[in-house]
């Protein structure tokens, strides 16, 4: 665990139950406004695409294998990023998000440096990750952390895919 003023990062699944709900709302938070973003608002969870619907019915198994960290404020999840199993070498940077109320006090920051570290520990030797264009204030964060833009593995328009050496 790391502190970050009032913030922590922890390693999840962890003992209280408060930050797996508080991991739900965020991933449902995060997946509600990139379908908005995308110009495909639904009205709640139930109208996410299904793989959607099950990281957030179900964290646990949609990240077995995983590493997912959440940031916590008191009882209260509020920030998590995703960090995949590494494969050949790589790991991969998913689902990081930040409650609107708690951005521009470091915990996307927190969030990727702890990730990062986890990386480095593993002996990963490359983090990657893919961001929707219109994120630029992401986009300039992972540039301050060092991510390059790189060529695309992913298809869907839009999208910006990055890495960096650990």
């Amino acid at each position: 665990m790391s502190d970050r003023g009032d913030i922590a990062i922890v390693r999840w699944p962890g003992r209280a139950a408060s930050v797996e709900d508080g991991l739900a709302a965020l991933l449902a938070a995060y997946h509600l406004r990139t379908e908005t973003e995308k110009g495909a608002a639904v009205a709640g969870v139930d109208g996410l695409p299904g793989r959607y619907r099950a990281e957030i019915s179900d964290p646990r198994t949609a990240f077995a294998g995983d590493v997912v960290l959440v940031a916590v404020s008191g009882d209260a999840a509020v920030g998590c990023v995703v960090m995949t199993a590494p494969a050949e070498g790589r790991s991969e940077v998913k689902r990081l998000w930040t409650d609107p109320a708690f951005r521009g006090r470091g915990v996307a920051s927190g969030l990727l440096g702890a990730a990062l570290a986890h990386a480095a520990e593993g002996g990963v030797g490359t983090v990657r990750l893919s961001v929707w264009r219109w994120r630029t204030g992401a986009i300039a964060l992972y540039e301050r952390l060092g991510f390059t833009v790189t060529e695309s593995w992913d298809a869907r328009d839009q999208l910006v895919c990055m890495e960096r050496a650990v």
